[in-house]
């Protein structure tokens, strides 16, 4: 005996998918992506404390982007009173207000977990220098 998929649930699986990239559409945030992995980076985010919002800024150094579309995440490493702090941030969430490019960085690599077990100037990042035209 064959089974056989009609031609209805494959339609309809259709319009639901369009209807998700739809809405997701939406919420995109434009320009969002000024920055790439090696970079170093400000990101203003909106903290909620009760009654009351504020923004707190982390600076950072970006060591992966993940996903694509409106999933996509990026984790940014810094160092605070010697211990490593990462943070994983949702790309196009409402309470990022602004990524804020800080500093190029020359990588080699599309993932920069390493820096994870390097200290001082060895886990440093060498600064992209770009030629004026």
């Amino acid at each position: 005996m064959v089974r056989t998929v009609g031609d209805s649930s494959i339609e309809s699986r259709r319009v639901k998918m369009d209807l998700m990239k739809a809405v997701e559409a939406k919420q995109l945030k434009e320009n969002a992506e000024n920055f790439n992995i090696g970079d170093t980076v400000k990101v203003y985010f909106k903290i909620i404390e009760g009654a009351t919002e504020r923004i707190q800024i982390f600076e950072g150094a970006c060591i992966a982007k993940n996903n694509e579309g409106i999933r996509k995440t990026f984790t940014i490493r810094k160092i605070s009173y010697g211990v490593g702090v990462e943070r994983v941030f949702p790309l196009h969430s409402p309470r990022i207000q602004k990524v804020e490019l800080v500093r190029l960085g020359k990588i080699r690599r599309a993932k920069l977990y390493y820096l994870r077990d390097r200290v001082g100037k060895r886990a440093k990042i060498k600064e992209l220098i770009r030629k004026k035209v």
